[in-house]
């Protein structure tokens, strides 16, 4: 299927989500005829962009408290905290870049020599062999997970714990003030292999998902060393994040 009649369905799926507040991936893999993987797919990447919230077979209506007024304005969030990101970063750094659409950003933002980079997505792989600071990229392999499209598994554990790294740059679904991060995604094994072989753990989220609580604790509180997030981060949750022990980096968009 061409690029605009994916961005035409997905367009569909967020008038369909508005209207009647949830949807079935079953449902819709036959309104449009197309594969439940497709479906998965695309209901990912409208959470990412905050159209929706998955949910276990579907899709529910983002609740009102989450919704920001402006696409433009969460690109600018996520950039910002990139670029914040990016500056956590020494030269030759050995970094974990995990799969997603703020991480993802974190790539563009790289201009550090002698890097050494693992990640699990073939998509930032491949961004990273196109930057000027030619960075050591490594990844993970393992068995590819459609939902997340990125590897995960056995093999990507095993190979991630063959090496130590100074940092784990990772983003999250949602963040639990009482647990620590949350996904939908069940596939949470090699997030936490990624944070046990890292020196420093740094999440980068933005702020309109932080007390988002999915249903999948992904990273505790005890294993987050930073925090990244958008200067529309309420200052009490600041307060309280940092009590338990995490520096909080507030990245001015």
């Amino acid at each position: 299927m061409s690029k605009r009649n994916t961005q035409q369905r997905r367009q569909i799926i967020v008038n369909i989500v508005q209207e009647q507040g949830e949807v079935s991936v079953e449902s819709l893999a036959q309104l449009f005829e197309t594969s439940e993987v497709t479906i998965r797919k695309d209901l990912t990447a409208l959470e990412e962009s905050g159209f929706l919230l998955r949910r276990y077979g579907g899709a529910i209506k983002l609740p009102s408290e989450l919704i920001d007024d402006s696409q433009e304005n969460l690109s600018k969030q996520k950039l910002a905290i990139a670029h914040s990101a990016a500056n956590q970063i020494r030269e030759h750094n050995r970094i974990i870049i995990d799969s997603g659409s703020t991480t993802g950003a974190l790539v563009k933002a790289l201009h550090h020599s002698g890097l050494v980079v693992m990640t699990n997505s073939l998509a930032l792989a491949s961004e990273l062999t196109t930057l000027e600071c030619e960075p050591t990229v490594l990844m993970t392999g393992g068995t590819w997970d459609a939902r997340s499209e990125s590897f995960q598994g056995k093999v990507a554990e095993n190979v991630l714990r063959s090496y130590d790294f100074d940092q784990l740059f990772i983003g999250a679904d949602g963040l639990d003030l009482a647990r620590g991060t949350t996904t939908f995604n069940e596939l949470v094994g090699l997030s936490q292999v990624m944070a046990e072989v890292s020196r420093e753990v740094v999440v980068l989220i933005e702020s309109q998902k932080i007390g988002r609580k999915m249903p999948n604790l992904e990273l505790k509180w005890q294993q987050i060393d930073k925090l990244i997030t958008d200067d529309q981060l309420d200052p009490d949750v600041k307060m309280q994040i940092e009590s338990l022990g995490v520096e909080v980096i507030i990245a001015k968009s």
